[in-house]
């Protein structure tokens, strides 16, 4: 079998409708979603199928929605090949829980609870820290890393996510991205407006983190039986207590999602695999690569995509 990293989306690639034929004809998949309702105590299958969009979005009910998701498409995969072991999992911000729980570090419920608990302390944060995300599409991050150096405020406003050599996220308050999104775009640099209410990976949600490091006490984390490479450090960890500490900063650190890819692909990986909705960390990987990379990228959300993802990975 094929050297397999499996990427689990986060925040930003949810659509009304997501799993919504896996669980209309899989018994386990739909007993999965009833667990994720039980577990939030949220109406998760009404937001996902049929909205309204505003809604799912709220970051409280996104993150048991989009995770469920996600443990449904790896649920599915499991399925179709069972006994499959990847070399790495990964998972893009509020994707790093899924990757948690495929690597055995975290249970189905633990999971579940964690995205849950974390959902809320965030959208108190962003209640009480308004803010926003900027993407900044043309700019390497040590260009945008100088413009923040010279940036003394009024505001706030941090790198987020370095997603790709080319496309780094802001996170802030709006006076602070009003002012840096306006010098990025001084130095050509294509600036986007990204459709969310809380300044995640900021110190606008810093409030989130002594709280959440103290919920995580209460739940046991194993040691990873497969390599996960998190967000915060770009590297793997083993020791159940530290990825607690991780998981925590997390909330308020940037995402280092370049370097993760940029270790896969030195590890020689194969195929890379994005399980769960849209297609977001598959169009990364496209400006990732170097052209005519060998590695195959795919991406699953469909029972048709999942088919094919097994078929290649059996072959």
């Amino acid at each position: 079998m094929k050297k397999t990293a499996i990427l689990f989306p986060g925040q930003g690639s949810q659509f009304i409708g997501m799993g919504q034929t896996f669980v209309h004809q899989d018994p386990e998949a739909s007993a999965l979603m009833d667990l994720a309702e039980k577990i939030s105590g949220f109406p998760i299958r009404t937001l996902c199928f049929d909205g309204p969009l505003e809604d799912m979005t709220r970051v409280l009910y996104l993150q048991p929605a989009l995770t469920v998701i996600n443990l449904i498409c790896w649920q599915q995969l499991l399925t179709l090949l069972p006994g499959f072991r990847p070399a790495f999992f990964a998972g893009h911000s509020l994707g790093e829980y899924s990757a948690l729980h495929g690597a055995g570090v975290l249970t189905l419920e633990d999971t579940l609870a964690l995205v849950t608990k974390r959902g809320e302390l965030m959208e108190r944060e962003g209640a009480l820290h308004p803010g926003g995300m900027r993407a900044v599409v043309g700019l390497g991050i040590e260009e945008v890393e100088g413009i923040l150096a010279g940036f003394s405020g009024p505001g706030v406003a941090v790198v987020a996510n370095h997603n790709t050599a080319s496309q780094i996220v802001l996170s802030g308050d709006m006076v602070g991205l009003d002012a840096v999104g306006e010098q990025c775009a001084s130095h050509g640099a294509k600036v986007i407006p990204l459709k969310v209410s809380v300044a995640n990976h900021s110190p606008l949600v810093a409030g989130a983190v002594e709280d959440f490091a103290a919920y995580m006490q209460g739940v046991t984390f194993h040691r990873p039986e497969i390599p996960v490479l998190f967000n915060v450090t770009g590297g793997d960890e083993t020791d159940p207590a530290e990825i607690k500490a991780i998981m925590a900063r997390q909330i308020a650190s940037r995402v280092r999602w370049l370097p993760i890819i940029e270790r896969m692909i030195a590890e020689g990986v194969e195929v890379i695999v994005e399980l769960g909705p849209k297609n977001v960390l598959t169009g990364m990987m496209k400006k990732i690569l170097p052209k005519n990379s060998p590695i195959t990228c795919m991406q699953a959300d469909t029972p048709e995509s999942l088919a094919k993802v097994a078929e290649l990975l059996a072959g």
